[in-house]
């Protein structure tokens, strides 16, 4: 895969250390939050080579130096003088603005606006118009976007999703947001379902088939956490009149292990949370306030933090994807094929095929224009493949959406060809994954 501006953020900023972004100016799609808490992490270019070479993986969310500091409330308050912004994003932004990989967004004030620190939560929207104010002087602010990733934490009322209502009643995420609209930047929100599971609601939170949860405010069914999460963000924005603004998943994991907090802990677990994470966000059906669109998301993360939380027992150490060494701690399809569990720095030893080499799918890349998407169905429907099941009253017809039926259009007939991996191509907008893509009644030939 080539890595382009509008992929990633790549060697030259990851060697520098001073990204403060992740990459994502397309809506809908699956990246990685970096992880730079961990310790022994590869060189950066290595990790940048790695996600070229070996994944699918087209956005990454690093948390380098300058994320860093950027969240120290000193800097954040002293962003508010615009002349410290105009020489920050002339020194630091402009220089990566030719690389081949340039810089999307840049973020600020995580958790900001919930925290009890008020001066703190005050400044926050001045300097991020006072960043957007230099970007504008320097012409990049249509291509890098400020944003202010929060936790759910800033939400006073989350359950039924309806009722979603902001903790501060607007006093700073109505600026917040109103910033957001008008540079055209998302909403990007951290939702982690594992801790609010319970024995009881695990296989809610998994995205496992569940009785689903009813809101009695509107009568909407949810089948899944994640959803009532997003759509109590969104109730609450909506709620201040910004219901137009766009909704980004910051951050979500599973861990893989730790201690004494929540249930479902494991590597089993993480793999199924994660692996119908990225099916659910890229499959196009939505939630049930905000159907038919898919959503970009980060998946927390690509390596463990272990510098994080009370001790090496902590869950919040646990959530990366891969090893120092590359190899994956478990496989969710975004390894390119034939890539399996293999080093990607030392020498390859052979290895037998296992079920999971041997069983690929070809789906719709997230971010795939949609029109791109049409005339993939359209040609793969017109090569005699079986499309009834995308049909009205077939068993994949629902979502009744163009990615979701070209994502499975495109399958039949990569499956019909042989499954090379260029008849996954289709004009780049097609990918190959080792997850199986069926769900429910809808079943993904392989």
């Amino acid at each position: 895969m080539k890595i382009t501006p509008m992929a990633i953020i790549v060697s030259a900023i990851f060697m520098l250390l001073f990204s403060f972004i992740i990459k994502g100016a397309q809506v809908g799609g699956v990246g990685v939050s970096y992880g730079a808490a961990g310790t022994n992490l590869p060189a950066p270019a290595e990790v940048a080579r790695f996600l070229s070479d070996r994944t699918v993986i087209d956005r990454v969310r690093p948390l380098p130096r300058l994320a860093l500091a950027l969240a120290r409330p000193r800097l954040l308050v002293r962003l508010t003088d615009l002349s410290l912004s105009r020489r920050l994003v002339q020194a630091l932004i402009l220089p990566l603005a030719a690389s081949p990989a340039p810089v999307a967004r840049v973020l600020l004030g995580a958790d900001v606006a919930s925290s009890p620190n008020r001066t703190l939560a005050l400044a926050l929207v001045p300097a991020m118009q006072n960043l957007h104010t230099a970007l504008a002087a320097s012409a990049l602010d249509r291509r890098v976007k400020v944003c202010a990733p929060q936790s759910l934490a800033i939400l006073a009322s989350s359950s039924p999703p309806s009722s979603g209502r902001f903790a501060d009643d607007g006093a700073v995420t109505a600026p917040l947001l109103r910033f957001l609209r008008a540079t055209g930047a998302p909403f990007m929100v951290s939702a982690y379902p594992f801790l609010g599971a319970t024995p009881e609601t695990l296989d809610y939170a998994l995205f496992r088939i569940n009785p689903g949860v009813v809101d009695r405010g509107t009568g909407l069914v949810y089948g899944n956490m994640l959803d009532a999460q997003l759509d109590a963000v969104y109730a609450a924005a909506t709620r201040l009149g910004f219901g137009d603004v766009e909704i980004a998943v910051g951050e979500t994991g599973w861990p893989t292990s730790g201690v004494g907090v929540g249930v479902g802990v494991g590597v089993d677990f993480a793999r199924e949370y994660n692996a119908n994470l990225v099916r659910h966000v890229a499959s196009g059906v939505g939630t049930p306030l905000m159907p038919n669109r898919t959503f970009e998301t980060y998946v927390s993360s690509m390596f463990d933090d272990d510098d994080l939380g009370p001790g090496p027992t902590s869950a919040t150490r646990n959530f990366g994807l891969f090893r120092p060494d590359f190899t994956p701690v478990y496989d969710i399809g975004l390894l390119k094929p034939d890539q399996g569990m293999k080093p990607a720095i030392s020498a390859l030893t052979p290895t037998s095929p296992t079920a999971s080499d041997l069983r690929r799918w070809c789906i719709a890349k997230p971010n795939a224009d949609v029109m791109v998407l049409q005339e993939n169905l359209d040609y793969a429907c017109g090569q005699g493949i079986n499309c009834s099941p995308i049909q009205p009253g077939g068993a994949c017809y629902y979502p009744d959406t163009v990615q979701a039926h070209a994502a499975y259009a495109m399958n039949e007939y990569y499956q019909a060809s042989g499954r090379n991996t260029f008849d996954c191509d289709f004009g780049q907008s097609g990918m190959v994954m080792t997850t199986d893509p069926s769900y429910g009644n809808c079943k993904y030939s392989s």
